[in-house]
């Protein structure tokens, strides 16, 4: 092992410091996933400011050849690109940023051992209302880290922003070695950081003190971990939970869609059957996290940069087969990510900004190069767009002059901020619900498709969003629907769905009525992000599914109703029965439509205590291949109404700018 125990750590303790012992490796279990989920909004906003378009691909799928949406996306061939610093650069930033989710992982595994639900929400870095408070222009504290003002780095703001060298300064900071920050310190204020393990005088309830690296924060955690006492006892020993819930989204095996786990050398979950063997996995991951982050494994010495070693490396073949691409075709074509996260996780991520940083000259941004109302049906069409549109979709020039209305209109910026800290929260709220269960799912479609959502807010303002703007409370007593004109409470509301209720995928709405997109969910659970839950949602826009009451017709909590022999039921968009069992996004794009042909399960809602409907099935639906997503929803909602002896009109509305200007789900 090249660990290397800090001499404070290594003397026997008092017993009776034990329980302040546990409680200041507890906190210090919460501070790396704060830190580790600092970094993703942070570099997630800047990898998406990468000026750049994408097309919607997906296995045997042609509904979208010849058109493009804004986004940059990975590259397979970042030198052939338009633009190869911008395709290079979206690659390395990509590959921290998939690492800093991995990274979060781990710290939430980790965490679980010891005794701590790992909380995603939590006042360190965000309100009550998902605003993230940690950052800002006047902001200079890397929480749990450093204070910039007490470096160097004095001028350098804690703020999210387009990929420049103000970020760029500070995701260096962030991802300092040791003998680098320390060197950056000022005289006077060297004491205030790199504290000995265990602390002196903390006591339960304090704050940490501040770690100066992210390095150092993990080598505290190491030597908490190892902490052993006079009467012969370990702090292990007495911390250690066996059974802990653990998540995996990178070494986990299902076939077909992710046949390989991506890191041969070191494990990516605990073990919690045998103690012993969960300690070392534990500081293997440790070893991992900063080896990967600045170079270099636990030590107390000072180390100088190096490759990552190659069993922190992600195994090439896996990310190929993992991770697979296609054309707008439908065909495969090597894998980009793999392309991405292979070709640069060799190097630690202090080493990839500094090359991000010498492409600054050559990177255009939405922020440098502004497309806001400038957009044309040109700029959407690929060199084999023909014209043909055999699925009724918006045309280029329908959806360039939504972008365009979207950039004119001044509610625009509140509102694609929302959209993006809203698409966040979808991850956050639901990671919180993961790591207190078993049998939970990291939200990578979430992830995603808060990328997407971050994409068009830069492309089309051609301004940071500002994701310091929470969401308003949802009404308890409120029906929320998922989308245009599709109102059970028929009070009129034929806007788009309330900013509240917008999520990116299946698994992060909330509540029943909020399923969106054309990934349909089976009215029995299960699928990535959406599995059935006792809970479903409960306590958000009026109650969760979670009561017997709610499941009336056919009893039990989320489970029913059967399924014919040999058939599966499906959601219907914006009329699931209860939280996560519904299709993806909402909004829903004006682009989408359903990949597949089923039958879906309809649901009248019935008001029943305060705050909480009966979701009553009453009839099922078919629909085929090639229908638009919004139409199929309307055409329920029109079943619903009917089923209440109310009638809508025949045909749904023109889509409003906001579903034009959002892509289709992936």
């Amino acid at each position: 092992m090249t660990r290397t125990l800090s001499s404070t750590a290594q003397a026997p303790r008092d017993p009776s410091k034990k329980e302040t012992d546990a409680a200041a490796l507890r906190a210090i279990a919460q501070a790396a996933v704060d830190v580790e989920l600092f970094t993703i909004p942070l570099y997630m906003t800047s990898l998406y400011s990468i000026e750049g378009m994408h097309a919607i691909t997906g296995q045997g799928n042609d509904f979208y050849k010849g058109r493009l949406w804004p986004g940059a996306k990975t590259s397979a061939d970042p030198e052939k690109a338009d633009n190869p610093a911008n395709a290079k650069a979206f690659n390395i930033v990509f590959s921290v940023f998939i690492q800093e989710m991995l990274h979060l992982q781990m710290a939430a595994n980790m965490a679980t051992v010891i005794g701590v639900a790992p909380d995603f929400t939590s006042a360190a870095l965000q309100d009550e209302n998902h605003g993230w408070t940690c950052y800002g222009p006047s902001k200079t504290i890397i929480p749990n880290i450093i204070d910039l003002k007490d470096t160097k780095n004095e001028d350098v703001a804690v703020d999210i922003g387009p990929l420049d060298q103000a970020r760029v300064s500070l995701f260096l900071a962030i991802e300092q070695p040791e003998a680098d920050a320390k060197a950056a310190i000022k005289k006077g204020k060297k004491d205030d950081y790199f504290p000995d393990a265990p602390f002196k005088t903390w006591a339960e309830g304090d704050p940490l003190p501040m770690f100066g690296t992210i390095g150092w924060m993990y080598q505290c955690y190491y030597d908490y971990l190892s902490l052993e006492y006079d009467d012969g006892s370990k702090l292990w020993d007495d911390v250690f939970v066996q059974g802990a819930v653990q998540n995996d989204l990178f070494n986990f095996f299902s076939s077909p869609g992710h046949p390989m786990r991506e890191f041969m050398g070191f494990e990516t979950t605990i073990a919690t059957t045998e103690r012993g063997i969960a300690f070392e996995q534990m500081v293997g991951m440790m070893d991992a996290i900063t080896d990967q982050g600045e170079g270099s494994e636990i030590k107390r010495r000072p180390q100088l940069l190096q490759a990552v070693k190659p069993k922190y490396c992600p195994n090439e073949d896996a990310l190929k087969s993992d991770y697979p691409s296609y054309d707008d075709k439908g065909a495969q074509v090597p894998s980009a990510d793999s392309v991405a996260r292979h070709g640069n996780d060799g190097r630690d991520h202090y080493e990839r900004f500094q090359e991000v940083q010498d492409l600054l000259g050559e990177i255009t941004t939405w922020a440098s190069a502004s497309k806001a109302g400038k957009w044309t049906a040109a700029d959407l069409q690929a060199p084999d767009y023909d014209g043909s549109n055999p699925y009724g979709l918006p045309t280029p020039e329908q959806i360039a002059d939504a972008l365009n209305a979207l950039a004119a209109d001044p509610d625009s910026h509140t509102l694609l901020s929302q959209a993006a800290t809203g698409a966040i929260a979808g991850v956050t709220t639901v990671l919180n619900d993961y790591w207190a269960k078993s049998g939970g799912q990291f939200p990578f479609p979430s992830m995603v498709g808060s990328g997407d959502r971050m994409s068009i807010a830069w492309a089309v303002l051609g301004k940071t969003p500002d994701l310091s703007l929470g969401l308003a409370p949802m009404s308890k007593t409120k029906l929320y629907h998922a989308c245009q004109s599709l109102d059970f409470s028929a009070s009129g509301d034929n806007q788009c769905a309330a900013v509240e209720v917008f999520h990116s995928c299946r698994g992060s709405n909330g509540c029943r009525a909020q399923g969106g997109c054309g990934f349909v969910q089976a009215t029995t659970g299960g699928g990535s992000c959406g599995g059935s839950t006792s809970s479903g949602g409960g306590g958000v826009g009026g109650g969760g599914c979670g009561t017997a009451v709610s499941m009336r017709s056919f009893g039990g909590m989320c489970a029913g109703p059967p399924a014919p022999p040999n058939a599966k039921l499906y959601s219907a968009p914006s009329d699931n029965k209860c939280g996560t069992l519904g299709g993806c996004a909402v909004p829903i794009s004006a682009s989408q439509i359903f990949p597949t042909s089923g039958t879906m399960q309809l649901y009248n809602f019935i008001a029943g205590a305060p705050g909480n409907w009966l979701s009553d099935p009453f009839a099922t639906m078919k629909y085929e291949k090639g229908e638009k997503v919004h139409d199929v929803a309307y055409r329920a909602y029109s079943e619903v109404m009917k089923k209440r002896g109310q009638t809508v009109p025949p045909d749904p509305p023109p889509a409003d700018t906001l579903r034009l200007a959002f892509p289709p789900s992936t």
